[in-house]
């Protein structure tokens, strides 16, 4: 019997130790396979990685009513500094700042005895010249009668009449001398030019009052307030869409719940190259009186222009040594930068002058080291499941 079993244990022996010949193969295989499978999912997931997922959006072309925010200075539509013709001393004034004046209305009075003294002797000379002239007359009309019985020569007669023509030149010339002083004179009186207001009083009585406008400030200032001047300094690009004619709307620190419109006038057709802008001119009503000349004053200006500028998020601007540019995808979902210009910083979008088409996908927000011909992977094309890219009015209504 114990010959016989020995055999049988040694094939099963043989037989076991196959199977784990076997199993520990299958576990080699299994073990290598799985690990090239991880291994080949992480070279995958690395070049996945490797290509950046970017957001893209359409360029947004509003048509709108585009305005701009500047601001202005009020000014009087008429605006005149009075200053004396006469030297004198004040004798009286009858209009303080504020008050609302007439045209024609002595506002003041001067002083001038010089002047009276001046005048008094013009016409003592024109006087004497008068005399002289009508006794040179006489003395020639009676050498006249003479001529017949030859008691006087023709030289005499024609040097008295050149006698009479002097006198009657130098009547003239004196007439002349005291219209002057009487004209002069009529200048002791200030008064208003137009109607206005007083917005300046720099003299009081008693003042030594000197003739001209270059020694010193005015006396008064009188202020045309029914009507206002805005003056506006408006950017060299923006000049060609503002035109004559068009609405603007006014806003004060006085009234902050309040708009007056105003109307363009006037454009100064210049840059000021200390500024790069152009000064225009503002019509602005003021007949109750509300608006002050001298304030500040913001304005709103319409612009008008023939295409619809584009607008893009200001976080896909991009500006280093090659200029400002601005990312965008290709069909080939490739990368391609863009040079552009910006007519308008509006905050969160910036408004396009040139370089960008409608149909561009705009990489809203370029990671760091992106360059031309780079693949990306566009994000918005999952969400979107394969639509076209939001627009950016449309991607900030989300946002909000």
């Amino acid at each position: 019997m114990p010959t016989e079993q020995r055999p049988q244990s040694r094939r099963g022996l043989g037989i076991f130790g196959m199977l784990a010949a076997v199993v520990l193969i299958v576990a080699v295989i299994t073990g290598i396979r799985s690990r090239e499978e991880a291994s080949a999912k992480l070279r995958q997931w690395t070049d996945d990685q490797a290509i950046p997922t970017v957001a893209v959006a359409l360029p947004d072309a509003k048509a709108g009513n585009p305005t701009i925010d500047l601001p202005g200075r009020l000014e009087a539509y008429y605006r005149a500094p009075i200053f004396a013709r006469v030297s004198g001393y004040l004798k009286g004034w009858s209009a303080d700042i504020g008050a609302r004046v007439k045209a024609g209305q002595v506002i003041a009075e001067i002083e001038a005895p010089d002047l009276d003294q001046q005048l008094l002797q013009a016409r003592a000379d024109l006087a004497s010249q008068e005399a002289s002239a009508k006794l040179s007359e006489a003395t020639l009309n009676r050498r006249k009668t003479l001529i017949a019985s030859n008691f006087v020569s023709m030289q005499e007669i024609d040097e008295r009449t050149a006698d009479l023509s002097n006198k009657k030149a130098a009547v003239k010339a004196g007439q002349a001398n005291v219209e002057r002083l009487e004209a002069l004179a009529g200048y002791k009186q200030i008064s208003a030019p137009f109607d206005g207001v007083v917005t300046s009083r720099d003299t009081d009585v008693g003042a030594l009052i000197n003739a001209g406008g270059g020694s010193g400030p005015a006396m008064f200032t009188i202020s045309d307030i029914s009507k206002l001047r805005v003056y506006v300094n408006v950017p060299q690009n923006y000049v060609p869409a503002i035109k004559i004619g068009a609405k603007a709307f006014i806003t004060v620190p006085e009234y902050p719940n309040r708009t007056f419109q105003a109307t363009v006038e006037a454009s100064s057709q210049a840059v000021e190259v200390s500024s790069g802008t152009t000064r225009m001119q503002l019509g602005l009503d003021n007949s109750k009186g509300e608006l002050m000349p001298g304030g500040y004053a913001g304005v709103k200006l319409s612009l008008q222009r023939d295409t619809i500028p584009l607008q893009i998020p200001s976080s896909a601007l991009i500006f280093n040594q090659a200029g400002l540019r601005v990312a965008t995808v290709g069909a080939d979902d490739k990368v391609l930068f863009k040079t552009v210009t910006i007519a308008r910083d509006l905050g969160r979008t910036i408004e396009l002058g040139s370089g960008l088409a409608p149909e561009d996908r705009v990489i809203t927000a370029p990671p760091d080291g992106l360059a031309d011909g780079d693949q990306v992977r566009i994000a918005s094309a999952k969400d979107n499941k394969g639509n076209k890219p939001a627009k950016v009015s449309e991607k900030q209504d989300v946002k909000g």
